[in-house]
This record gives C-alpha cells, sequence and structure tokens, in this order.
C-alpha cells in the first residue's frame, strides 16, 4: 500500500468547465455561423421547430471547436514517507483569457512527467484540451501529445474506462461513482448544464472554480474507491487557491 501511496505523487487528477466562444450566437463572424449552423443540420436535421442558431449558447461548449475552456482544476496527492502522511493538494486555472488559462496549465505539466487522470478524460478533458491549446497557438504539453506514440506510453487514466472494465457500451455519471461509493457529492452549488448561465449571466467565475475543484476531488476519492482504500482513510486537503489568495 505504501508503494501505491508514492505512485500516487505522479498522477494529476483534473477537471474542466467549458462554455460557449460568444454569449450567443450573433457575436460569431460570418465564417464562424456558417460552419455551426452546419454543425446544428447534423446534430438535429432539418427540424423545423429549430430556430437556426438557438442551440448555440446550450450546445457549443460542448465542441472544442465553438467553445472554450474557462477553467481547469486539478488536484494532487503528496505522501511523506517519514511520517506516512498523506496530502491533497487542489488548484484551478481559471483567467480573464483562455490563453492565459491553458499557458499557465502549460506550465505545470511541463513540470514533470505527470499521468494525467479525469473521469471521462479520455473522450472529452484531453482531447478538448489539447485541441484548445493547439487553437490558441501554444505548443502542446508532452502528457497530451499522442502523435507517434504506442498505447501504452500514453500516460492518461479514466475512471469512467476504469470502471467499464471494457463494456464499451456503458456509461456511469461520476455522481453515481461517488453515490455507489459514498464520497460526498460536488453537484450541491451548479452542475455543469448551468456553467455557460453562470458564466455570462452572473459572470460567477468564483462558483464555477468551486465546483470544478469539487468534481476533481471526488474522481481522486474515486480512484482510491478503485485501489480498495477505505473511505475513512484520512488525508489533509490543501486549498492553493486560498493560500494564494
Amino acid at each position: 500500500m505504501r508503494h501505491f501511496f508514492e505512485e500516487l505523487n505522479d498522477i494529476l487528477f483534473l477537471d474542466i468547465e467549458t462554455a460557449s466562444l460568444e454569449p450567443n450566437f450573433d457575436l460569431l463572424s460570418e465564417r464562424y455561423q456558417e460552419e455551426w449552423l452546419k454543425k446544428e443540420r447534423h446534430l438535429y436535421g432539418n427540424n423545423e421547430v429549430i430556430v437556426p442558431g438557438s442551440m448555440f449558447f446550450e450546445k457549443a461548449g460542448i465542441y472544442a471547436e465553438f467553445g472554450k475552456v474557462i477553467c481547469i482544476g486539478v488536484g494532487y496527492f503528496r505522501f511523506d514517507k517519514e511520517s506516512e502522511t498523506l496530502t491533497y493538494r487542489s488548484k484551478t486555472f481559471a483567467e480573464t483569457s483562455e490563453y492565459d488559462t491553458l499557458q499557465a496549465f502549460k506550465e505545470l505539466l511541463d513540470k514533470k512527467p505527470w499521468t494525467l487522470c479525469a473521469h471521462n478524460g479520455k473522450e472529452f478533458d484531453f482531447p478538448y484540451l489539447a485541441r484548445r491549446i493547439l487553437i490558441n497557438r501554444i505548443p502542446l504539453p508532452e502528457p497530451l501529445q499522442l502523435a507517434g506514440k504506442k498505447p501504452w506510453e500514453v500516460r492518461h487514466l479514466d475512471t469512467l474506462e476504469l470502471w467499464k472494465f471494457g463494456d464499451y457500451k456503458h456509461y456511469t455519471r461520476l455522481e453515481l461513482l461517488a453515490t455507489i461509493f459514498d464520497i460526498p457529492t460536488s453537484k450541491d452549488g451548479i452542475d455543469g448544464s448551468k456553467v455557460n448561465e453562470s458564466y455570462y449571466k452572473h459572470n460567477d467565475l468564483q462558483t464555477i472554480r468551486t465546483y470544478c475543484s469539487k468534481d476533481v476531488l471526488v474522481t481522486a476519492q474515486i480512484f482510491l474507491a478503485f485501489r480498495g482504500i477505505p473511505p475513512e482513510l484520512d488525508f489533509e486537503i490543501v486549498n492553493l487557491d486560498e493560500e494564494q489568495a
């Protein structure tokens, strides 16, 4: 078990929150509007009930080509060999510009050969981050570089994939896993469907930061549960955002 705690030092748990590129469809450039309408028709067909462009605010944030990263939450464990104590440190990146948010995140990834872990990370968080980093003309950090790597060289963990046990038809929400393993919920403020509204209509980035950070902690606790770590395991939680405030 001690060896496992030492391995935890190299795992970076993360979660991202995203929003549409603009608060409404009309603010997009003409080229972007044309591309979104094509995307919309592909998703919903020629449904006359849907006003062209009306789904942009609700759905665009899901797609890296039409959305942007507004918050990245990270967390990692530190195991002290001498005292045999475990500490969990958390931090969020949520700058005014997406470029600054992604650049700060890249600087963290460049510090060591992290293994990245997220819930549904392989389908959403990791590719979304990689695409937005490139769109912002930032060099791709090594942990997100997949080209030329063999599958076992890619240091990505996904708690959803781990829970599937090869059943690729199965999807399990983070909240359901938290319920199963009796882990405190992260959904006591907002949920993912309310992020765009909180960001654009209420300018409430702090609530989004808190929600994102809680999701990361839940993911980390679920990862511990997958290794049979008892729920009563005690570890100190250090919020680096509060220390820097």
